[in-house]
C-alpha cells in the first residue's frame, strides 16, 4: 500500500472513532506548496457534517494523528488545510518495502482472455491496427503484472466478399505474382490487389451509369462484383480451385502479418479463424427458438427482441438460413468459455462497434449465459493523422510497416545528430535506433486514454523532451550510466535523513503497484504511461538538486545510488508493461 493510502486509512479510522460518523472521502495530497509538511489534508468536506470550522477540525485531526499515528511527526494548520510532516523512518520503511515487494505479484486466481488485432486477410496492418495491437497487448501485460492469468487471442477474418475481391483481382491479372517474384511482403501484395479490384469496380460502375443505370443498380450489376459474389459462393460450396487459391493467398498474408507482429513486439497464445467459426452459433439459435428467447418471422429469418433492453430487434439468421456476424460472435464467445477456464473476456475493438457489443452481451444474457456479464468491450477512439482519416479501398492507409520504418529512420537521424553513440558497435547502434523509434511510437499511442480519439504526430512523438518515450528512455539510460560509473553494488545504508526531493521520489515509487492495479481495473495503459512520466520528472528534479558521484559522504552517496537503481527498475518495468524496451546508451 502506498504512503498516501496509509494516511487516508488512518484518517478514516480516526474520524470514525473521534466523531462517531462514517468518514467521507478525505482528499490527501502530496504537499507541493511553500508551506511546511509532506502531505496536506483538505478538511472542508467535514464542515457541513460536524458543523465546526475547518480550522478546528484540522486541529482535532492533527492532535489525534500525533497521538495515534507514530508516522506523523508534527502538523500545521493553514486556513483549514492540515499539513502533516511525516517521520523520516516512515519514508525509509516504505522504501524498503517497495524494494522487497518489487517483484511480488498477488495471485488473483482468475484467467482473463484478451482479444486484439483480429485483422482481415485482404490488406496489410495499418495505423489503426497499431493502436489496437499496442492497447490489447499492454492491457494483457498489465493484467498479468496485477496477478491475473492471461490468454492473448485474435480471430482472423479470413473469409467473405472482401477476401474474394483480392483473389479475383489477382486471378484476373494473369501475372501469377507471388511475394517471391515481386519482392513484396505477402500482406502488401494481396492488399495491392484489393486496391486494384476497387479501381476496376469504380470504372465499371461509372461505365454503367454513363449507359443510363442509376448508381445503386450499377453497383449491383458491375461484372466484377458479380464475379466476386460467385467466387464467394464457390468458396462456401468447397470448390477446390477457389479454396486452393484462397489458402495460398492467405498464407502469404499470414507470413506478412508475422513479420509485422514481431517488429511491433506483440504476440498471441491462441489464434482463431473466421473460416472455422462462421458456422458457430447456429445451434444456439435453435436452442433460443426452443426456449422462447428468439422468434422466427414468416420469411424464416430468426430475430431477438431487445426492446425491453431499450434496443431494437436484431437479425440472427437470414431467411435462407445463412448466418450474420452476430451469429458467429455468439458462437465464438460460447466456444471460448467452454474451451478455456476464463472468468472474463475482453474485446479490444474500436468504438464504432459499441452497439454491436452491447447487443452481443444482451443476447447472450437472454440465451441464459450468466457469464455474459463478464464480457467487456474495450472501446477505443480512432487514430487520425494531421492529413485526416484513412481509406483502405483507396490505398490511402498509413501502412504499419512503413510507419515503424519511419520511426526507426527518425530515431537514427536524431541519434546521429546528437553524436552520443559513436563508441558503440553497428549492431548496438541499430538496436538503439529500433528501440527508441518504436518506443516513441508505442508511448505516444498508449499515453492517451483509450476512450479518446487521438491524433498521431510522428515528429512530436520522438521529441527527446516532454511526455515522450525517448525522454523516458533517456532518463533510464542516464541512470544506467550513473550506476556504471559509480560501479554500484547494493550496500547497506545507515540511518539517513531524507530531503524534500528524495521524499517526493520515494512517494512516487511507492505508488507503482497501486497504479498497476488501477490500470488493470480500468484497462487503461495510459495510467501506467503517465505515472512513469511523473516518476521520471521527479527523478530528474532529484538528480539535478542532489550530487551523487561527487558526493563525499559515502552513506549519502550509497542512498542516492540505491534510490537511482530502484527508479531505473521502476521505469524499465513500467515501459515493459507498455511493450517498450530500454537501452543503456542513447
Amino acid at each position: 500500500m502506498n504512503i498516501k493510502n496509509i494516511i487516508e486509512n488512518k484518517v478514516a479510522e480516526i474520524i470514525r472513532s473521534l466523531y462517531q460518523v462514517e468518514p467521507v472521502k478525505m482528499d490527501v495530497q502530496q504537499n507541493k506548496t511553500e508551506f511546511e509538511g509532506d502531505f496536506t489534508i483538505v478538511t472542508f468536506p467535514l464542515v457541513k457534517i460536524l458543523k465546526k470550522s475547518p480550522d478546528l477540525i484540522a486541529v482535532e485531526l492533527g492532535d489525534a494523528l500525533i497521538t495515534q499515528a507514530d508516522f506523523v511527526e508534527k502538523y500545521k494548520v493553514v486556513k483549514g488545510f492540515l499539513n502533516l510532516t511525516i517521520s523520516n523512518n516512515f519514508f525509509l520503511d516504505n522504501l524498503n518495502a517497495v524494494k522487497e515487494n518489487f517483484d511480488v505479484k498477488e495471485d488473483r486466481n482468475k484467467t482473463v482472455m484478451v482479444e486484439y488485432s483480429s485483422p482481415n486477410t485482404n490488406k496489410p496492418l495499418h495505423l489503426g491496427h497499431i493502436r489496437n495491437n499496442l492497447l490489447g497487448y499492454s492491457v494483457a501485460e498489465i493484467l498479468k503484472e496485477d496477478g491475473y492469468k492471461v490468454i492473448k487471442t485474435q480471430i482472423i477474418n479470413d473469409r467473405g466478399i472482401h477476401i474474394c475481391k483480392s483473389m479475383l483481382a489477382w486471378k484476373n491479372s494473369g501475372t501469377n505474382d507471388t511475394p517471391e517474384s515481386t519482392h513484396l511482403k505477402g500482406d502488401k501484395l494481396v492488399g495491392n490487389y484489393y486496391v486494384a479490384f476497387d479501381k476496376t469496380y469504380k470504372k465499371e460502375i461509372a461505365d454503367l451509369m454513363s449507359q443510363g443505370y442509376n448508381e445503386d443498380t450499377a453497383k449491383k450489376q458491375a461484372p466484377i462484383i458479380q464475379e466476386a459474389q460467385k467466387m464467394l459462393l464457390d468458396w462456401e460450396k468447397g470448390d477446390e480451385t477457389v479454396r486452393n487459391l484462397w489458402a495460398e493467398m492467405n498464407s502469404w498474408v499470414y507470413a506478412g502479418f508475422s513479420e509485422t507482429y514481431k517488429r511491433l513486439g506483440v504476440d498471441f497464445d491462441q489464434i482463431q479463424y473466421e473460416s472455422n467459426t462462421y458456422l458457430l452459433g447456429k445451434d444456439l439459435i435453435q436452442k433460443g427458438l426452443i426456449n422462447g428467447a428468439l422468434y422466427r418471422k414468416d420469411d424464416g429469418s430468426v430475430w431477438c427482441d431487445l426492446s425491453d433492453e431499450g434496443l431494437d430487434h436484431k437479425l440472427l439468421l437470414r431467411g435462407d438460413g445463412t448466418s450474420v456476424y452476430m451469429t458467429q460472435d455468439l458462437g465464438t464467445a460460447v466456444q471460448r468459455f467452454e474451451e478455456n477456464n476464463i472468468q472474463k473476456l475482453i474485446y479490444t475493438v474500436g468504438n464504432e462497434q459499441d452497439y454491436h457489443f452491447d447487443v452481443l452481451i444482451k443476447i447472450l444474457r437472454k440465451l441464459g449465459y450468466t457469464w455474459a456479464e463478464n464480457l467487456y468491450h474495450l472501446s477505443y477512439g480512432m487514430v487520425e493523422l494531421p492529413a485526416g482519416k484513412m481509406k483502405s479501398r483507396e490505398g490511402t492507409v498509413v501502412d504499419a510497416d512503413d510507419l515503424m520504418q519511419e520511426m526507426y529512420v527518425t530515431a537514427k537521424e536524431k541519434a546521429q545528430e546528437l553524436g552520443k553513440l559513436e563508441t558503440l558497435s553497428e549492431a548496438e547502434k541499430e538496436k538503439s535506433y529500433e528501440t527508441v523509434g518504436l518506443g516513441a511510437l508505442k508511448y505516444f499511442m498508449l499515453k492517451v486514454d483509450p476512450k479518446k480519439k487521438m491524433l498521431f504526430n510522428p515528429a512530436e512523438s520522438i521529441d527527446f523532451s516532454g511526455n515522450t518515450g525517448p525522454f523516458i528512455q533517456y532518463t533510464y539510460a542516464r541512470i544506467q550510466s550513473l550506476l556504471t560509473k559509480a560501479e554500484y553494488t547494493a550496500k547497506s545504508v545507515e540511518a539517513y535523513e531524507m530531503n524534500a526531493s528524495e521524499k517526493e521520489l520515494v512517494m512516487n515509487l511507492a505508488n507503482f503497484k497501486e497504479v498497476i492495479s488501477r490500470a488493470a481495473e480500468t484497462l487503461s495503459p495510459a495510467l501506467v504511461a503517465n505515472y512513469i512520466y511523473e516518476v521520471v520528472k521527479s527523478y530528474n528534479s532529484f538528480y539535478q538538486n542532489n550530487p551523487i558521484l561527487n558526493q563525499e559522504d559515502e552513506n549519502t552517496k550509497n542512498f542516492r545510488l540505491e534510490l537511482s537503481e530502484l527508479t531505473g527498475k521502476t521505469i524499465k518495468k513500467g515501459l515493459q508493461l507498455l511493450g517498450i524496451e530500454t537501452v543503456n546508451r542513447m
